[in-house]
């Protein structure tokens, strides 16, 4: 299979580079500051990452260092200035690292880039800074100046895009906000997508269309009873919102059902693993019983026989309910470590460094891979896509 070369910034525990790396790309470096995070990527060796591998700082990264022409670069600069969960400071939170996303596409001169965040960059009162953050992907080579706000940048920033002609190579951007749900990750995990190419590139490149959907699994559930039946389990009995639900299901779709598949359930992502206490649990690893989960006000866990929630990092440690498991009865357990990479699609060989609470914090920040895999695979295409027409 023919390789494109990439760099990754925030590379964290590999999810964004697996999926990438699946997809085509081969990695000349990746950067990652946490140290546990690094050795979480030097313990898999299959993907030989921690050849490449560049502990510290990415202000401190020197891109010229690395004389391959560069296809892809990409990464999740840090998601707490944006996060619905944390401060939300924005442009204001030292953490804001999207300065150092820019000036690796202005020093490297990728051929495309993706890079990753939360749903709350999107927030309204995000919308300038985010609108700011377009505009300098766009034109990197626009640089800031020392003594220069954003907002006088970002004006400079607007005139030189509103001129006629521009000389310098830019990028064409477009940004989506994404649901992994709907691209079979058993998890509703909203992100935003900003993918980049070089205007001297002829990509004719969009976001993947939708594979999977509620309506699919909504379907499978309460009009043809298919998902209860691959599971061996008693049709529950139906509610009034779920009868209303196959009634509005079929004035829809009539006796076709929809296009897409069903949605991955947290039931359909673990079906082959054991229950964390019994003693078959030790063939795998990081597979351990955690105790201590309880249901609180907002905190309810994620309904087996829905897509997990988002699997979130927390800010010390693993938040009480986003991590649990709530089966039919109500009860409650903690995720495994192994069940918490299956949501976040990574393979069962995948190794993690660090103690639990850090393992999690990890995997609560990482790009699923398939997620991850199916945009890189649609860049890769359109990339190789370009490179063959240029060739003839």
């Amino acid at each position: 299979m023919r390789k494109l070369n990439s760099i990754e910034l925030f590379a964290g525990a590999g999810g964004l580079a697996i999926g990438l790396h699946d997809a085509g790309f081969s990695p000349k470096a990746l950067i990652e500051l946490n140290k546990d995070a690094c050795q979480t990527i030097r313990s898999n060796k299959i993907f030989r990452f921690g050849e490449g591998l560049y502990e510290g700082n990415v202000a401190e990264f020197d891109y010229l260092s690395i004389s391959e022409t560069i296809d892809l670069i990409s990464g999740g600069p840090p998601c707490q200035p944006f996060s619905l969960g944390g401060k939300a400071k924005g442009y204001n939170d030292s953490r804001d690292m999207f300065s150092e996303a820019v000036r690796a596409i202005r020093e490297k001169k990728p051929r495309a880039f993706v890079f990753e965040n939360v749903k709350g960059l999107l927030r309204k009162n995000f919308f300038e800074y985010f609108q700011y953050i377009i505009l300098q992907l766009q034109h990197p080579s626009i640089e800031k100046n020392s003594a220069e706000d954003w907002r006088n940048h970002r004006s400079r920033l607007e005139r030189h895009h509103t001129q006629y002609a521009h000389t310098e190579l830019e990028y064409n951007v477009l940004y989506r906000l994404v649901n992994a749900a709907d691209y079979g990750v058993p998890q509703k995990r909203e992100r935003v997508f900003i993918v980049g190419f070089r205007t001297d590139i002829n990509a004719k490149w969009s976001f993947p269309k939708k594979t999977h959907s509620e309506d699919a699994l909504l379907w499978a559930k309460w009009v043809t009873n298919e998902y209860w039946e691959k599971h061996k389990i008693e049709t529950p009995k139906k509610n009034d919102g779920e009868i209303k639900a196959a009634q509005a299901l079929i004035a829809k779709y009539g006796m076709f059902q929809p296009e897409e598949k069903p949605w991955v359930t947290v039931r359909d992502a673990l079906l082959d693993l054991p229950d964390p206490k019994s003693p078959h649990a030790k063939l795998y690893n990081h597979h351990e019983f955690k105790d201590g989960a309880k249901i609180y006000p907002g905190h309810t866990g994620s309904y087996i026989d829905d897509p997990s929630k988002a699997i979130k990092a927390g800010g010390h440690g693993v938040p009480g309910g986003e991590n649990m498991l709530r089966f039919e009865n109500g009860d409650v357990r903690y995720f495994t470590v192994r069940e918490s990479a299956r949501i976040q699609s990574f393979p069962d060989t995948f190794e993690f460094h660090g103690a639990w609470g850090e393992v999690m914090r990890q995997l609560g920040n990482a790009v699923p891979a398939e997620l991850s895999r199916i945009v890189g695979q649609s860049i890769f295409q359109a990339l190789v896509s370009s490179l063959n027409c240029d060739s003839n």
